[in-house]
């Protein structure tokens, strides 16, 4: 039997533990041992198992999840996440699908501080869902926005994609959170587009809301003061090269306890709920980044991505249309796979394909970021949409997957200007202080 075969054997071997429900990371853990034993011997598979997982728990860099997540946790308990949403309903609420907006826009700035597309979802679910109950948005639309909106917190930094993608490819973590920054404002720009014209063209989707007055809208956006200003000190802070990436995280991490202790938002239940939340993030993080680091050596002993490359170059269709064929299949998979399970999956072996044609890992950190943000609101998986619908448990599925389909449209317009004008990612990680 030949290595490729044994390889697509192990592959094969993986979707069946995970068509019984077996955690992502286990299963890279038994396929990679066993097929790292297989291919090279008893001793080779038991130093990877040991020398990846001591490896990958000793990371420095990685130190960077815990810290975010952390600081996401405590905007969140301490009231941040709130004044957001206020501050954005009371500069759009008064348009057309306002509220709606305003969820898109408190879901951006919400990701720029927790780095995970299930708390955005459901910090933002909860604050938003009832106001556009109260003025009678129609639950497709509202309950799209939130789960589409929810999306964006793993492609504006910090972002735990971002981290996963920069350990696996070991590309630069500053200039990834670099490189979603102007993608990110423009798929929020595009989502706020996407509720203007179907409310434009069907009024009652999102009736408008009340009209706020200008001394109101500043008193607003002074209560999100705080919020701003730690995105803007710890993001400004790696582009401009004062912070690394690690050391922005534990100052974003302080000043959130800072507010949080300041408002009073701490007892001794919440600080427990915070920790714990942060521990299970991390917990299963890192987790995941071992059972990754175990299955690509099984994968490069296989000489799968090499037949792949071989395979792809040989059919002529060009660097574009290799490129295309891949989205393409991401898609497809994200439809009946975890985000996060694609991109430790496929990366070992499409990865090596995307360097041997010439484009920047850093721009196709970020094209793959918003393919997975497609996954999590695609069925019949859809994370997203069944955490929105624990939020609006009367609202049936699909209503949930009709309202987000012009948000998936969105990201598809989004990755086509994307892949046309690859300098919209890069330019910030180019222009970045190193």
């Amino acid at each position: 039997m030949s290595e490729t075969e044994i390889g697509v054997i192990g592959l094969l071997a993986l979707f069946a533990l995970l068509a019984i429900r077996m955690p992502v990371a286990t299963s890279m853990i038994v396929v990679g041992f066993i097929g790292t034993w297989v291919l090279n011997g008893a001793p080779a598979a038991l130093t990877t198992l040991s020398g990846e997982t001591f490896a990958i728990a000793t990371f420095f860099n990685l130190s960077v999840i815990p810290l975010f997540v952390l600081m996401g946790n405590l905007a969140g308990v301490s009231g941040m996440s709130r004044d957001l949403y206020d501050a954005a309903y009371a500069w759009v609420g008064h348009w057309r699908g306002g509220l709606a907006s305003s969820t898109i826009v408190g879901c951006a700035g919400f990701a720029a501080l927790s780095g995970s597309s299930l708390a955005s979802a459901v910090t933002m679910g909860r604050v938003s869902l009832p106001q556009m109950r109260r003025f009678k948005y129609d639950d497709r639309l509202a309950t799209g926005s939130i789960a589409a909106g929810g999306t964006l917190g793993i492609l504006i930094p910090p972002s735990t994609g971002f981290v996963i993608y920069a350990i696996l490819t070991e590309e630069s973590i500053g200039r990834l959170f670099m490189a979603g920054i102007l993608p990110g404002l423009m798929l929020t720009a595009l989502f706020v587009l996407a509720i203007y014209m179907m409310t434009r063209l069907q009024p009652s989707l999102g009736p408008a809301g009340p009209a706020v007055s200008f001394g109101e809208r500043m008193k607003a956006l002074r209560r999100a003061t705080p919020i701003v200003g730690i995105v803007v000190i710890t993001i400004g802070g790696i582009y401009g090269g004062v912070f690394t990436p690690v050391e922005a995280a534990g100052v974003g991490a302080f000043l959130a306890f800072v507010v949080a202790f300041a408002r009073r938002s701490l007892d001794l239940a919440r600080i427990k709920q915070v920790l714990l939340q942060t521990m299970r993030t991390t917990a299963t993080s890192f987790l995941i980044l071992i059972g990754a680091h175990i299955f690509i050596p099984f994968m490069a002993l296989s000489g799968i991505p090499r037949d792949l490359a071989a395979f792809l170059i040989g059919l002529n269709l060009g660097d574009l249309g290799i490129l295309i064929v891949i989205l393409a299949a991401y898609i497809v998979l994200g439809t009946f796979l975890e985000g996060f399970a694609i991109l430790v999956l496929t990366l070992p072996i499409v990865f090596p394909l995307i360097v041997e044609l010439g484009f920047s890992p850093i721009w196709f950190g970020v094209v793959m970021v918003i393919v997975l943000e497609m996954g999590l609101i695609s069925p019949p998986v859809g994370v997203n949409v069944f955490v929105v619908k624990g939020i609006a448990d009367d609202v049936p599925m699909r209503h949930i997957f009709i309202g987000i389909l012009p948000f998936w449209l969105a990201m598809i317009v989004a990755l086509a200007v994307l892949v046309a004008v690859p300098d919209i990612a890069l330019l910030l990680p180019n222009t970045m202080f190193n």
